[in-house]
């Protein structure tokens, strides 16, 4: 039976688009930025700052002593956000309000400080609730110090939430991520970029309960 949703933010929650945040950060001056930003887990200087190893002021100085860039947190921001080409409200209503009210759903993500401080503007939803009031809790890379496939992150959702992984329905479009989550006993589904998941959610959830 099927007691928990546990969600991936991006590509699951909100439709990205990698291509938009390369080439911001490349007008900004960061040449190779193309080999740094990646759908699901970055390289360099952006997986510590995922891993947990920045804050954003010091994520900027940082970026700006190795590009030799005069950047602001606004403009670091601004880069980051590019990934965001849609968000999908109707995903956020429909765990919000048309979930059987005893799924109890966790966030998963690979994200960074400067991502969760746009999340955290209560018009990044058309609902204006904010992204945090949509889940039991949110276990964000950066704050836990390890990145998704890593399986230590994983075992830690279970202590911290005190939940099952045969109970638990794990969404992420990374390939690697739910190979990994389905080693650890999770149920998977794995959804496209920008996908609608609803009606498959709703009918593994009505074949399990």
């Amino acid at each position: 039976m099927i007691k928990n949703l546990l969600l991936d933010l991006g590509g699951v929650m909100v439709t990205l688009d990698r291509n938009q945040a390369v080439a911001r950060f490349q007008k900004m001056g960061i040449h190779d930025a193309d080999k740094l930003l990646d759908p699901y887990k970055q390289a360099g200087l952006f997986l510590r700052l995922e891993s947990g190893d920045f804050t954003r002021e010091s994520f900027t100085e940082e970026l700006n002593k190795v590009y030799g860039t005069n950047l602001t947190i606004e403009d670091v921001e601004y880069g980051l956000t590019g990934y965001f080409v849609r968000v999908d409200d109707e995903k956020f209503d429909y765990i919000l309000h048309d979930l059987p009210k005893d799924i109890k759903v966790f966030c998963l993500s690979n994200t960074n400080p400067f991502a969760t401080h746009a999340m955290e503007d209560t018009c990044f939803l058309s609902s204006r609730i904010p992204v945090r009031m949509h889940f039991e809790e949110m276990f964000l890379s950066y704050e836990l110090g390890m990145c998704k496939p890593d399986p230590r992150i994983f075992r830690i959702i279970l202590e911290r939430a005190g939940i099952r992984a045969e109970e638990t329905l794990f969404l992420d479009d990374g390939a690697a991520n739910t190979l990994e989550a389905r080693r650890q006993g999770f149920v998977t589904y794995k959804p496209d970029n920008g996908e609608n998941w609803i009606p498959v959610v709703s009918r593994i959830i009505g074949k399990e309960a």
